[in-house]
Order: structure tokens, then sequence, then C-alpha cells
């Protein structure tokens, strides 16, 4: 949330939040959106435009204005207010200076799947697509006022966590567990979402869940990643573990370049473009749920914006664009 005038970053009324679809995140300016269980990508997309309608004018009411992204150009990360709850404020002691600069934001995509074994094998077979999905995804080329080099500054942010990046390889979605528990029974976690892997199984819900996108602005760049991951995991099949080398290498060059990077092929063989990428997963998945990712290059925009007017207005469209 950010401050009607100014749009700096403000808190958001605890009374206005659910604590379901509208909840409170770990800084107290940051609120997280969540639809319900929806059975098609153009669902999830009207509820989640029903829950921007709602918030944005809640905080009209309380003066504020709303802004979606992967980081808030502007904002001084280590300066911005945590939000008052028990388990935010052990994460914090925690992670110290880590946790105070995870001032970032990204889109988490649940796509159900029909058993754990199942989740665990498109785990492994989604997961070398996905430095493909950071690359077209970022948005988040500002940190603290400055432009920081990278395409996606909040997936260099996220590494700094523990259990970031790629998920170790398990045999079973038992093996899995029982690491989940220990975590839990060492006390290095409250609850099994501590886990901040790019990728990782929910339980609770059924889900395997991509936590790799930046957030987008448009809504309809939303809507056409959930298209593109829920396609990429729909269409997984099982197969051997991804190669955690690779990944780490594309990772980078995803957040560093942005659709500019060259990631190594999951195959492994040769370098590939961002373009040559996704024009295999339309021939994989049919063009429907590519298509609308293929031009996207929001990083890109922020920084032509920023550097031809300033970040005054690059922060006032952004909020236009929410």
């Amino acid at each position: 949330m950010l401050e009607g005038s100014s749009l700096s970053p403000a808190p958001f009324p605890p009374a206005e939040l659910d604590g379901v679809r509208l909840k409170h995140e770990l800084f107290a300016s940051v609120v997280e959106l969540n639809t319900g269980v929806c059975g098609s990508v153009e669902e999830a997309t009207r509820e989640l435009a029903t829950l921007r309608t709602v918030a944005r004018e809640r905080a009209a009411e309380a003066g504020l204005a709303l802004a979606a992204c992967g980081t808030w150009p502007t904002a001084l990360p280590e300066e911005q207010a945590i939000t008052e709850d028990e388990g935010f404020r052990r994460f914090v002691e925690y992670a110290g200076p880590s946790a105070r600069r995870q001032y970032c934001s990204g889109l988490h995509i649940h796509v159900g799947v029909p058993s754990p074994d199942a989740c665990m094998e498109a785990l492994e077979a989604v997961l070398p697509w996905l430095p493909l999905v950071l690359a077209v995804s970022a948005n988040s080329p500002y940190v603290a006022g400055r432009e920081t080099g990278l395409a996606s500054a909040r997936a260099e942010i996220l590494s700094l966590l523990p259990r970031s990046g790629a998920p170790p390889v398990f045999d079973s979605y038992a093996e899995w567990e029982a690491f989940a528990e220990r975590l839990l029974a060492l006390g290095l976690a409250d609850e099994y979402t501590r886990i901040w892997w790019d990728v990782r199984p929910h339980p609770r819900f059924g889900t395997l869940e991509v936590r790799m996108p930046d957030q987008p602005t448009r809504l309809q760049d939303t809507a056409a990643l959930a298209g593109l991951v829920h396609a990429l995991v729909r269409s997984s099949e099982a197969g051997p573990a991804a190669d955690r080398g690779a990944y780490a290498e594309n990772r980078w060059a995803a957040f560093r370049f942005g659709r500019e990077a060259r990631l190594i092929h999951p195959d492994g063989t040769r370098l590939a473009t961002v373009p040559e990428l996704l024009d295999e997963v339309v021939a994989r998945v049919g063009s429907a749920a590519v298509d609308p990712v293929l031009e996207l290059d929001q990083a890109g925009d922020q920084l032509e914006l920023g550097r031809t007017s300033g970040l005054g207005s690059l922060c006032e469209r952004l909020v236009a664009l929410t």
C-alpha cells in the first residue's frame, strides 16, 4: 500500500483484511490477495480482478493507493514496518538483515495434482522450465531508488533466505515430508510454508505451488503467466530428477538478463534464447497458453520509463496499470 500523495509505502489498515482472501504479509504495507479453488485460469483471473477492486477501494478509503510489482522502485527495504505478528517477529529475529531485505512480491500459482507422488513427479518435470518463467516475468529492476542491473532483483533477494532456490532431490513424497517434519521438530520453522523454494508441494491444498514469477503489475500479465505455469505443470511427464547445477546457472541468468537471457536448454545440450524456449513450449502445450507472454518485458518497460521520465512518473504509471 502507498500513501496517496507521495506514493511512499504505508501500512494497510489491519481491520480491512479478512485473513483469507486479503491477508497481511511480512511488511505492513504489503497485502496478499488469494483466490479460492478455481476450475480454470479464466475463473482465477475474474476472481483476482474482484480482489484487486476490493483492495483498491479499501485502500482508497484510508487515503492509500494500490500497486502491484516485484519491488517498489523508490522504497528503502530496511526501513519498512514489519507486521505485528508473532510468526513474523520470530522470522525477523532468526533471519536478521536477510529478512529486512525481503521487501518484494511474487506471484504464487497453485496447480492441483492427483496424488503426492504425482506432485513430486511434476515438480521435477517443471523445474528446468522455471528459469524461463522467471525471465519472462521479471518485474523488479529497481531497489531503493536505483537501478540494480538485474531484471529481477526480487529473485536475488530471495536467494538470501534459507531454503530458497531449487528444492533438494527427494526420492519420494515421504522423503520430502520427513525433511519438512524435521525442520519443524528442530525448531527451524514453525510450519512447512517457511520453506521458500521456487516450487514446493503444498499438501494442505493438494497442489504443486510454483513461486517463481515476479508479481506482475497488469492483471492480464498475471493471467498470462498463470496460464503458462498451469500448462507446464499439467503437461509434465515423469522423468529423472532435474539438473540442479544447470538450474542454478539458469536462475542466475534469468534474474540478471530477463528476456535477454541465454539459458541452458532443459535437455542440457545447448544454450537457448528465451524466444526459442517459448517457441518450444508453444509446440509442447499449445499456443493459447503461451501467446500472451511472448512479448512480455515488464522490467524493460520499467527501465525505459524510469530513465526517460524519472521514478516519480514510473511509480504513478505502476499504480495506474495496477
